[in-house]
């Protein structure tokens, strides 16, 4: 047995989930002979902490995302139908197959015309909260981005409740190691969040509107593969915009910071300085040389985009917030074939919302501690009290 690098860093440890980045400084610079990469055995998998090995391991096509449906099968089996027909959990050729008809959608330009309902929706929910005292995360950063993508897709916005639940319940399944409750949750949800999409997409096709549903069912994906996408686009089309949100702001007051003048620049540091997303995992075809390791055929590495986007190989003091930082190559998007979809979207709602935030309450400061959602995979805050003055 060839001797590899090892790393025992905990992933479910309260000091790692609360701030990982220290926590990858180390294991970065400890592993930088192999190029950030080390064996992970509590999981099974490489990991990597390196700028450059990240976005190896998201660009080389002998790493693929392969979904293997998780155990127990009759159980599960509701939550394994929307993964097993996700473009995110397949590649190429058959990710290819599933992406084309979103992204052909997307391509039509729902996303611009949805800009003045953004618009919109920020100045009505702003209008609606107390100035002296809200929880930015409830009042504003989780309604804004789920009744925007359910105006996209065509899903009546009475289930703008229904979905948030039914998404953060999915996806708390990707973490680490989920307890039962945890498996259970995610079954119900997926249950029901797949008979909706099924109801919506045959409505459609019996009556066509003007959203993305119709154009998904007037394309070749099948039954199954329709009600997947929509459910796909309906969890990521939200919950990356509002953990990089709440992520974002809360490291901006903490350090008295506001938008720069280019709000766009700030909105890709948001994205950079605390991911939404910090693990996605691959899987070897066949031998892979990843910075000075082999992933063998069959073994699995984890690309950590949070320790990629703090390398300081590429970021000028990476733990540095900076408003107006350019260049800003960070991978919080991903990069190659599994490049988020939804990215323009989530750009166009960041740069929309934040700064109308801040238009409507400019002296805002945080009201209490947030409250983390003490996750590791999908990083964010249940809550972030804040307080502001109309202007």
């Amino acid at each position: 047995m060839r001797s590899v690098p090892t790393t025992s860093l905990d992933l479910t440890d309260p000091a790692v989930v609360a701030d990982p980045y220290p926590h990858f400084a180390r294991e970065r610079e400890l592993h930088a002979d192999t190029g950030g990469v080390a064996w992970h055995e509590p999981s099974g998998m490489y990991l990597t902490f390196s700028h450059a090995s990240v976005g190896q391991v998201q660009r080389d096509r002998r790493l693929g995302r392969l979904w293997r449906d998780k155990e127990p099968l009759d159980h599960l089996e509701p939550f394994n139908l929307l993964h097993r027909n996700q473009m995110m959990e397949n590649e190429p050729p058959e990710h290819t197959r599933l992406r084309r008809p979103v992204a052909s959608a997307f391509a039509r330009g729902h996303v611009e015309r949805l800009r003045p309902r953004v618009r919109e929706l920020a100045a009505s929910l702003l209008e609606d909260v107390d100035p002296d005292g809200f929880d930015v995360i409830e009042g504003y950063a989780e309604p804004l981005p789920v009744l925007v993508i359910a105006d996209l897709l065509g899903v009546p916005r009475s289930y703008a409740h229904e979905l948030r639940d039914w998404s953060q319940a999915i996806v708390r399944m990707y973490e680490v190691a989920p307890s039962q409750q945890t498996v259970d949750d995610a079954v119900r949800a997926a249950t029901d969040f797949a008979a909706l999409a099924r109801e919506l997409a045959a409505e459609r096709r019996a009556t066509p509107a003007d959203d993305l549903i119709t154009d998904l069912v007037a394309t070749e994906l099948s039954d199954d593969e329709v009600v997947a996408a929509v459910v796909l686009l309906l969890n990521a089309g939200h919950e990356a915009s509002v953990n990089v949100f709440g992520n974002g702001l809360v490291s901006m007051l903490q350090r008295g910071l506001r938008p720069g003048e280019d709000v766009a620049a700030t909105v890709e540091e948001m994205l950079r300085f605390d991911s939404a997303l910090q693990l996605f995992e691959r899987t070897a075809t066949e031998d892979v040389p990843v910075g000075g390791v082999v992933v063998e055929e069959g073994q699995k590495i984890a690309a950590l985009l949070g320790a990629a986007n703090r390398d300081p190989a590429v970021f000028e003091s990476p733990d540095e917030f900076r408003v107006d930082r350019t260049p800003n190559p960070h991978l919080a998007f991903g990069v190659g074939v599994h490049f988020c979809l939804g990215a323009p979207l989530a750009r166009m709602e960041l740069g929309e919302s934040l700064p109308a935030l801040f238009e409507t309450f400019p002296d805002l400061s945080l009201a209490a501690e947030p409250e983390s959602r003490g996750t590791f995979v999908l990083r964010g805050y249940r809550s972030v009290p804040v307080r502001g003055t109309h202007v």
